[in-house]
């Protein structure tokens, strides 16, 4: 089939890497191995970061007139040029979709969003007319995949009749992650790159250096860890952005001799620095859930991480893992501490990680259940 593919907040092929553009991309995959073909839509970005209501009612405007556009092009070409589906990932109350319901209503054919939110509480504030529009896409769509369980509650009551919700796990491409060499060899390959003593654990943290969550996610992390100093460990930082002074300052007082910071990595070398590693930690505050979260699972390394929002359905508390409550250091260092002074405990939690992410969030699985979803759409709109 013809899938029409649409990212409002951030299109697959922007440069500034985030785990919401790997996912875009891997949707585009996950569709694709299923045999259908992407079509490829404007790369209209309708996010507004600062609740300004101006700037939304331009870019509605705008959203409506790309659509009309669309609709004339899509009704006058021949029918196998046409998008059989419409497909949007993403939509929440600061980048919601103009483009998809319209599109999909006047050319007939199903609608479907991955990982729609809904805000109650942003009605009638500086956002409203973003929440406005998202509330119209759930209500037009025919199917939604949620992504994070937080998100059902709001979200299903306010679908259609008929429509389907489906729980979609978020997935990787667990052939980038896979351990090719045990973990003491990759650990001795990198030992003089990057001047780390192989026999203490090593811990990473892997994350975008941007001002908000990201870089208070750093700073519980160095509270966290500042309370375990009598602890043998070394810290492996990955990742870059805005905000990196302030995280080289927050984990300063952790000591030079237990940290290095490696940038932003690519996803071959940072399947090879976190397969020579013992333990992810991130404190993930106020995130989705987490796409580092699984690529650690997917070689073996177990996750201490902080519990909210959609974080347990990546990350199975005492099996793959261990949660802590968010804002709170003193759970999150007894959590590392637990996993540092277990090697037993570390090797039996990387294996079950290693087996969950490759039965329930790997691509291929990811693949089947759109195709599977679309071939009923394609059935039920018959």
């Amino acid at each position: 089939m013809n899938v029409a593919f649409y990212c409002p907040l951030k299109p697959p092929d922007h440069p500034n890497p985030s785990g919401d553009r790997r996912l875009a991309r891997l949707f585009i995959r996950a569709i694709s191995m299923g045999g259908h073909r992407i079509m490829a839509t404007p790369s209209f970005r309708s996010r507004d970061a600062l609740g300004n209501r101006d700037r939304q009612r331009r870019i509605q405007r705008l959203g409506k007139r790309l659509a009309r556009r669309l609709i004339h092009r899509w009704e006058t070409c021949v029918p196998g040029d046409r998008p059989q589906i419409w497909f949007t990932y993403h939509v929440y109350h600061k980048a919601p979709d103009w483009l998809g319901p319209a599109v999909a209503r006047a050319l007939g054919i199903p609608y479907v969003v991955a990982e729609a939110s809904v805000a109650p509480k942003r009605a009638g504030g500086p956002w409203d007319l973003g929440l406005q529009g998202t509330v119209q896409a759930v209500r037009a769509a025919d199917a939604i995949l949620s992504l994070n369980p937080d998100d059902e509650q709001c979200v299903r009551p306010m679908m259609k009749a008929g429509a389907e919700f489906m729980c979609f796990p978020p997935f990787i491409d667990t052939d980038h992650f896979e351990a090719n060499v045990p973990r003491q060899e990759a650990r001795s390959s990198l030992r003089e790159t990057l001047g780390v003593d192989p026999g203490r654990p090593w811990l990473i943290a892997i994350g975008m250096m941007r001002h908000g969550d990201k870089l208070a996610s750093y700073q519980m992390l160095g509270q966290a860890l500042s309370l375990a100093l009598d602890a043998e460990w070394t810290l492996l930082v990955v990742g870059d952005g805005a905000a990196r002074a302030e995280v080289e300052q927050t984990l300063a007082p952790l000591g030079r001799e237990r940290l290095r910071f490696l940038g932003r990595l690519e996803s071959r070398s940072l399947a090879n620095v976190l397969g020579a590693c013992d333990l992810l930690v991130w404190p993930a505050i106020n995130e989705a859930f987490g796409m580092s979260l699984l690529e650690a699972q997917a070689l073996g390394v177990p996750v201490v991480a902080g519990g909210e929002r959609g974080v347990s359905a990546v990350v199975k508390d005492g099996e793959t893992g261990l949660l802590v409550e968010a804002g709170a250091p003193e759970a999150f260092t007894a959590a590392v501490r637990r996993l540092i002074e277990s090697s037993d405990l570390r090797l039996r939690m990387g294996r079950a990680a290693r087996e969950r992410v490759l039965r329930e969030h790997d691509l291929r699985m990811a693949a089947r259940g759109l195709d599977r979803l679309f071939l009923r759409l394609r059935e039920s709109s018959a």
